[in-house]
């Protein structure tokens, strides 16, 4: 009889997967970023998933085109995006600024070197929350999963937790 390989891999995989990148903040170690924009409430309405190393500003396009379209209750058809962007000065760049309002966002970011941020603050808070919340589940503190697909599913079953919680207040 001869040996069988069925189902022993030969080749490992990169460690950690895809969408990883060194983390500027902790020795160079690989990390994931996650992206998110949130209603005024805190309730996430996009998530994406990119490398430590990646801007702020970068997936910023990418997190308006992903927001799904928002049901208000009013006969017509659905808004899909914000009014207003509240962000850091990560996102200071005309290229986000254009962004924003090519897609009838008013950009309220705040400026490198000009403002200070405690002004930004008594808005930012509400982001800062929700990545607190999506910090409490212990799977997402850190990244066990070395494919991005189940990584960023349990990102995704983080924020429809999030989002449940808020709609248990209401009823």
């Amino acid at each position: 009889m001869g040996a069988s390989l069925y189902g022993q891999c030969l080749l490992t995989g990169k460690k950690g997967g895809s969408s990883i990148g060194p983390n500027p903040t902790d020795r160079g170690r690989p990390g994931t970023k996650r992206h998110l924009l949130t209603d005024r409430q805190g309730v996430p309405l996009a998530v994406l998933l990119s490398g430590a190393n990646m801007n702020d500003s970068v997936p910023l396009t990418a997190l308006f085109d992903s927001v799904p379209p928002i049901s208000s209750g009013r006969p017509g058809r659905p808004r899909r995006r914000p009014d207003k962007l509240h962000a850091d000065k990560a996102c200071d760049h005309r290229r986000c600024r254009r962004a924003c309002r090519r897609r009838g966002i008013q950009p309220r970011i705040a400026r490198r070197g000009v403002e200070d941020s405690q002004r930004l603050g008594c808005h930012r808070w509400v982001v800062e929350r929700t990545f607190a919340w999506l910090g409490r589940m212990r799977r997402l503190t850190t990244r066990y999963e070395r494919r991005v697909d189940i990584h960023y599913a349990f990102t995704l079953l983080g924020c429809s937790l999030v989002y449940l919680n808020k709609l248990q207040g209401r009823f």
